[in-house]
């Protein structure tokens, strides 16, 4: 859904794959590799999904579609230290390859691994709202890079991070999950993602049509559900599925929730109707049968300090 062809090369985007109706395929990161050649990052739960849309979108057209899913890894590395540990595996004559790399970019540059060095793709991307760099490399040097990254970030204070770590992050960076905020079922003018969207490139896509008559309606805007920040007033935290109320009417659902460990409060995410979407109001979250107080907020609740 969105225009890649103005990515410029060693770029990425986010973007939507969207089905005729509208709704979300997957959210996805896609790297301008060459001027005919783009790397497509879905979830890695929707990479089969994904692929097999994309080479039914590709029949008829000068375009080949390679999975390369099964033989490729990616190890996230995140944070405010994280560019100071990768450097510990990058020679000395590329390190501006890895400091000069700007948010949303790729290069590819050397990395020691398996007592060589190894040239491989590295984005300064990531899910956590922090800082940090993904870097893809194939599935049978990922224990060794894995283990090297371990090794220079001891002195760093770098330690694995597993799902609900990153959830966490990715919740309070007010970031979307796939299954959660994101679905079939849910447009990308009710998640928030317009913007995302490009209905003035004249090149047609799959979902276009219903897109426009989405955003013509006011979905997300006026009419529908909104997807908004909630924060508790007090310690409970919401889950997902959790009704949302306005004076015990339902307004809403949880999406994602849970205590914030940055912030110290409950945060959640949900779908409520938009004249309960504004900022300031207050409303409940059903927490097992006891209403729970939290306030609409503004998206993200935390956001680095750069």
């Amino acid at each position: 859904a969105g225009k890649l062809s103005a990515v410029a090369v060693g770029k990425a985007k986010y973007s939507l794959i969207c089905d005729a109706d509208g709704g979300i395929i997957d959210d996805l990161i896609s790297y301008r590799r060459a001027d005919d050649r783009y790397l497509v990052v879905p979830n890695a739960g929707n990479a089969t999904v994904v692929a097999a849309a994309l080479r039914d979108r590709a029949a008829g057209f000068d375009v080949v579609v390679e999975d390369a899913s099964a033989e490729t890894s990616l190890i996230a590395v995140q944070g405010p230290a994280a560019q100071a540990i990768l450097l510990e595996l990058v020679p000395a004559d590329q390190h501006a390859l890895v400091t000069e790399l700007k948010y949303y970019a790729a290069v590819e540059a050397g990395v020691a691994v398996n007592g060589s060095v190894q040239d491989l793709l590295i984005a300064r991307t990531g899910y956590t709202g922090e800082d940090g760099f993904e870097i893809y490399i194939p599935n049978v040097d990922a224990p060794a890079l894995w283990e090297a990254l371990l090794a220079a970030g001891e002195e760093h204070g770098l330690i694995p991070a597993g799902l609900a770590a990153r959830d966490s992050l990715r919740l309070e960076a007010g970031m979307p999950l796939y299954g959660n905020e994101l679905s079939r079922h849910v447009n990308a003018y009710a998640a928030g993602l317009g913007p995302v969207v490009s209905l003035a490139k004249e090149s047609d896509f799959v979902g276009k049509e219903a897109l426009a008559a989405i955003k013509a309606a006011g979905v997300g805007s006026t009419v529908g559900q909104k997807l908004v920040g909630l924060k508790g007033t007090g310690r409970r935290a919401a889950r997902a599925h959790y009704p949302v109320l306005q004076d015990g009417t339902l307004v809403g659902e949880v999406t994602s929730g849970q205590p914030s460990p940055t912030l110290g409060y409950p945060v959640a995410m949900a779908y409520v109707a938009v004249e309960h979407s504004a900022p300031g109001t207050v409303l409940d979250i059903d927490l097992r049968g006891k209403p729970e107080r939290f306030e609409v907020v503004e998206l993200p609740f935390y956001k680095r300090n750069k």
